[in-house]
């Protein structure tokens, strides 16, 4: 084989890594997407949920209304957090803790909490949860393989020339991850 089939032959190879490397690149962006659009779709519906908790409550707790204007407030901050991943991350994070209160109050109710609307729209908002939950797992490992694809030599070149950005995780905020690691209190 002469010098210039040799040249050629690396020429080609080099140009194939590109491509597959790009195409990679292509493909993980477009899972990470897939995989915000799959949070979009639980935080909607579990924005779609709260008004009828809401209005459940407040037949129950009308007294309450402080608690009460925290969680729509809260909603519709949520709903209107959609600038960049921190800002939606911060404004779920809210939501979740006004919901919290929510649930909290109800333990004051009993008749509340034995109403069948209630019961059910709570079981749904708690599926509504883990699905969002599981839903930010499956981005957050897309998110992982994408940003180590990036910044793995020699992909990190072919995904600097392209413009392939990192991608952010959806994180808790730190509060919220130190509560997660705290033992539930027991009080009797």
């Amino acid at each position: 084989m002469s010098g210039i089939g040799i040249a050629v032959i690396i020429l080609v190879v080099i140009g194939l890594y590109f491509i597959v490397t790009y195409n990679g690149f292509v493909t993980l962006r477009n899972r990470v997407k897939e995989a915000w659009s799959d949070i979009e779709v639980q935080m909607k519906r579990r924005y779609d949920l709260i008004p009828n908790l809401v209005e459940t409550v407040k037949g129950y707790a009308a007294h309450e209304s402080g608690t009460l204007e925290k969680v729509i407030q809260a909603r519709n901050m949520a709903m209107g957090a959609h600038a960049d991943i921190k800002e939606v991350a911060k404004s779920e994070n809210m939501l979740s803790g006004a919901l919290k209160s929510l649930f909290a109050l109800s333990e004051s109710y009993p008749e509340l909490k034995a109403n069948q609307n209630f019961l059910e729209l709570q079981r749904e908002l708690r599926d509504t949860e883990d699905k969002l939950q599981a839903a930010r797992r499956f981005y957050n490992g897309n998110v992982l393989a994408y940003n180590t694809k990036a910044e793995m030599f020699p992909s990190n070149m072919v995904a600097s020339w392209f413009h392939f950005e990192k991608q952010e995780f959806f994180e808790l905020d730190e509060e919220e991850a130190a509560a997660a690691k705290k033992p539930v209190a027991v009080k009797f």
